[in-house]
């Protein structure tokens, strides 16, 4: 019989709604610890490892998270882990663990658009598919996955796409790796896994930004006068942006300061296409470091991440190519 660890840190799959108000609210006793009864095939050990609202989750949280993942695995026999969570951040916490966690066994994170006692509540056939997905063979060596709505998506690519659908959690131009059916789990996709950082602790501040027309310099220039170890463009689609904005951002790469190029569109990579001023051949340049199909907020991520190891910037290239 395998033996998984569910770890909970809060959100909507923890929550109940207020009769009264409406208002969706943590519970003090977690509602999902009555999930864990309905499974008899499997040997299950629960922790309450946070309880709060996923806009509350920190990127030192994930790593505390890592840390005790890790350490649980490292200390007892555990096949696998699932990790329930709310949405809002959910991607973001399942990236970072994809980045920084050491052990190899199968670890899914997956949350719940609706709370405990809403009607058609989607949190306890979320968790029941995690487990199962977190149980199967085929899991290992996949990387963190996120399980919600019947599909297994990769935490490189998975995004929320939707305020309030439960079909949110969607990979834009990639797709789900796998599905949960009835009879089994199905992988139809293999991941290209990157490598992991082993880090004590994410220390830097790194801060995003997103271009819009007309995007105006004097914004830029107040970034420049705080402390900041880098900086996350969402850039126009291939990886253009404002010519007033130029000069500020030179001034920050003059500084030293890494800035790391994405685009605002969630399909496609940004590439050095556009000779014009702005452009992208412009800010390769420039020396502005360029993805290679992530989002802004999961960039942030690995760059905090990168930065503990090196700040060179050939080398912070060479990690955002992987």
């Amino acid at each position: 019989m395998k033996k998984l660890l569910i770890i909970h840190t809060g959100g909507t799959i923890a929550m109940s709604e207020d009769p009264e108000t409406g208002a969706v609210k943590p519970n003090p006793a977690n509602p999902l610890h009555n999930v864990l009864k309905a499974v008899d095939d499997i040997e299950l050990m629960a922790e309450d490892f946070l309880n709060v609202p996923s806009p509350h989750m920190t990127p030192a949280h994930m790593v505390h998270l890592a840390k005790r993942i890790d350490k649980r695995v490292m200390e007892e026999k555990i096949d696998g882990v699932v990790v329930t969570h709310g949405t809002d951040t959910l991607e973001e916490t399942a990236y970072m663990l994809d980045l920084i966690l050491e052990t190899e066994i199968p670890v899914v994170v997956t949350g719940a658009m609706r709370s405990s006692n809403e009607l058609g509540s989607d949190g306890p056939y979320n968790l029941y598919s995690s487990i199962r997905a977190a149980a199967s063979s085929e899991a290992r060596n996949k990387g963190v996955l996120v399980v919600l709505n019947d599909e297994i998506h990769t935490a490189k690519n998975v995004t929320k796409t939707h305020t309030s659908n439960i079909a949110t959690f969607q990979s834009p131009q990639y797709g789900p790796i796998g599905i949960v059916s009835k009879r089994g789990i199905h992988f139809h996709h293999h991941p290209v896994t990157a490598p992991r950082f082993v880090v004590p602790s994410v220390q830097k501040k790194v801060l995003l930004l997103k271009a819009a027309a007309g995007m105006e310099a004097e914004l830029i220039e107040a970034i420049c006068s705080t402390p900041l170890d880098g900086l996350i463009i969402e850039a126009f689609g291939q990886g253009n942006l404002p010519p007033a904005t130029i000069d500020a951002f030179k001034s920050l790469i003059d500084r030293g300061v890494p800035i790391v190029l994405v685009s605002r569109c969630f399909n496609g990579v940004v590439q050095d296409v556009y000779g014009y001023e702005g452009g992208g051949r412009q800010l390769k340049e420039l020396g502005m470091i360029f993805t290679n199909g992530l989002n802004g907020q999961k960039a942030r991520l690995k760059l905090m991440v990168a930065l503990e190891k090196t700040s060179d910037r050939e080398r912070l290239q060479e990690i955002f190519n992987q």
